[in-house]
């Protein structure tokens, strides 16, 4: 292929992302919905417009990169911290929970498979791609209806991120354990030794950006240095623990996200991903889609997919939060709003697509389980406020 030919798929890319983009926000989806969209009719399925090359793969890693890199910066650990036992509680059962009902969902569709042999882990990785929760989204419903800063926004907003991260360790542990001549010690081992690395050397890097950051504040050098190093621990991760490079991008992110910079480096970073890296790597995905199998069985799984993965996020975190002595009506806020899926589940699921655990028909599946959720949760959670609302004119009136 001549090299010049890629500009002209980025350019293709580029375009069909925004209109698909700006069309599903306008149906009230999330924007990447429609990027993706748009790779899957501008790839090889539907008009053949654009190909996936190597170029496009390499350039939709860089993307998710990032994204995770921003992810991480845009952490509040202070809130974190404050509402951490209670938050981690419910982020391990909003975890474990679909984990468990994705893992029996594949193989009630596909047979139990032998303990670790390939179809296990297969089974286990749709269980995976359920545990993510979008913070991005879930943030934006609650700021929208007034509650972000309530006792259960706090709580649900806690709770998506460190369910993130479990789910991104979770991830590194299933991709380890599938890759040969590892076992489940190692993993635990190379784990164990990338978080101590993170947090030993990750003290050490914050101290010396804060005074970097200190002497060149709110300058452009700042964020050319903090995405450096986020493509370091990216390489440091996946080269010498065997983690996967975006645990370590999102790591650089948390390491460098009290930074008084922080936000400024986070736009930095969205500058790159909105304009180049973020709708190569979504529209990438619509690219790899193969639909040209998908006949009515892998429809019947899909929808058992969005409804297990929904109910198991309710369940989950709506049960511990319970326990946690919420009343019922917040157990079921912080159920429905935990279910939200969004750009986790898909950076799970490429990657899934990219160590042979994940065929690419499933990635309907994950697009439904995304619109659904997006859709759903937001006026659930409306309606669920609305009756706290009645119930207090009610006591007024009493």
């Amino acid at each position: 292929m001549e090299a010049y030919v890629v500009f002209k798929d980025i350019a293709i890319i580029l375009v069909a992302a925004k209109i698909f983009g700006i069309l599903a926000r306008k149906l009230k989806a999330p924007q990447v919905v429609g990027e993706i969209v748009a790779g899957l009719i501008i790839g090889p399925c539907i008009l053949g417009w654009v190909n996936q090359t190597d170029f496009l793969t390499k350039m939709a890693e860089i993307g998710v990169v990032i994204i995770m890199f921003s992810a991480g910066l845009e952490t509040d650990l202070r809130e974190l911290v404050k509402t951490g036992p209670m938050a981690l509680l419910i982020a391990c059962a909003g975890v474990l929970v679909p984990l468990v009902g994705g893992t029996l969902l594949y193989m009630a569709f596909y047979g139990v498979s032998p303990w670790m042999s390939e179809e296990f882990y297969k089974a286990v990785f749709m269980g995976t791609i359920m545990t993510a929760t979008s913070v991005s989204i879930t943030v934006q419903t609650l700021r929208e209806l007034g509650y972000l800063k309530s006792r259960v926004g706090t709580t649900i907003i806690s709770a998506a991120i460190i369910d993130d991260i479990i789910g991104i360790m979770v991830l590194t542990f299933v991709i380890g354990m599938k890759t040969p001549d590892v076992n489940a010690l190692n993993v635990v081992l190379n784990t164990v030794a990338f978080v101590i690395f993170a947090l030993v050397g990750g003290f050490i890097i914050y101290k010396v950006f804060k005074a970097f950051d200190v002497r060149y504040e709110h300058t452009r050098r700042v964020a050319i240095v903090g995405l450096a190093f986020c493509f370091a621990m990216s390489y440091i991760a996946e080269r010498y623990f065997g983690i996967a490079d975006i645990t370590g991008a999102y790591v650089a992110g948390i390491i460098l996200c009290n930074l008084q910079d922080s936000q400024y480096i986070a736009r930095k970073m969205d500058i790159n991903s909105y304009m180049m890296f973020g709708p190569v790597f979504f529209a990438s995905i619509g690219l790899k889609t193969n639909i040209s199998s998908f006949d009515v069985s892998i429809l019947l799984f899909a929808i058992a997919f969005v409804v297990v993965a929904l109910i198991a996020k309710i369940i989950g975190c709506g049960f511990i939060s319970k326990i946690c002595k919420f009343n019922l009506n917040d157990s079921l806020k912080i159920g429905v709003g935990m279910m939200i899926r969004g750009e986790v589940a898909l950076i799970v699921a490429q990657k899934g697509l990219s160590v042979g655990l994940l065929e690419p028909v499933y990635f309907t599946a994950v697009i439904l389980l995304i619109i659904v959720s997006s859709i759903c949760a937001p006026l659930i959670l409306k309606y669920l406020y609305s009756i706290d609302k009645n119930a207090s004119c009610k006591n007024l009136e009493a």
